[in-house]
């Protein structure tokens, strides 16, 4: 220890401590649990982008919203388009909702307390479009937490995307250039096969 430190009060170096460890710890970054959500769920969305879905399945995209919502490159290039519309909260809900159904019983109340205030609460951050009466049934949900505490409101928001925003997905620049793309593509492979096999 140096000489000038040595000659200070102990009780003077324990408090440069204290002060030293407490200044440490609030520079660390807060981990948000909302936060690591979102960071897996961009990472898997980008897998998703990564993997060039099959024209098959960009047909599929347009015979249903089910198809959509059931393939992970559906629900990514989907996303890509609510965020162009400001309304990328009804996909992160619902994606929320599904993921609590897989929470253990221990952290329920805890979970659903999040989506509610993220999500539902008037005025979150990320208030999706519920009507009044739903969204009491999902407060009034919450106190009692259930796997299915979620389950109305997250109907009203898939419907409510699969009756307008689906709509204009299917209309939008993103969905026709990715079709028009496969389009493309079946067509190229179609004659390059007619060509290896001599027209036939």
């Amino acid at each position: 220890m140096c000489k000038g430190l040595a000659t200070l009060p102990a009780t003077c170096l324990k408090s440069a401590k204290d002060i030293k460890h407490k200044i440490s710890f609030l520079l660390q970054k807060p981990e948000a649990p909302a936060a690591d959500q979102k960071q897996t769920r961009e990472k898997s969305a980008a897998a998703a982008v990564k993997r060039v879905p099959a024209a098959t399945e960009v047909k599929k995209w347009k015979q249903s919203f089910s198809h959509v919502m059931n393939s992970d490159a559906g629900r990514s290039v989907f996303t890509s388009f609510l965020r162009s519309e400001f309304s990328e909260e009804n996909m992160d809900f619902w994606l929320a909702c599904e993921d609590y159904k897989k929470t253990p019983s221990p952290g329920l109340e805890t979970r659903a307390k999040q989506i509610y205030q993220q999500y539902v609460e008037a005025d979150a951050a990320n208030e999706v479009n519920l009507d009044a009466a739903t969204r009491e049934e999902t407060r009034q949900n919450v106190e009692s937490a259930r796997p299915s505490c979620f389950d109305e409101a997250q109907r009203t928001i898939y419907t409510l995307m699969e009756k307008d925003s689906y709509r204009r997905f299917l209309n939008s620049k993103l969905f026709q250039d990715l079709a028009r793309s496969k389009e493309m593509k079946n067509c190229d492979c179609a004659e390059n096969r007619q060509a290896l096999t001599g027209g036939a």
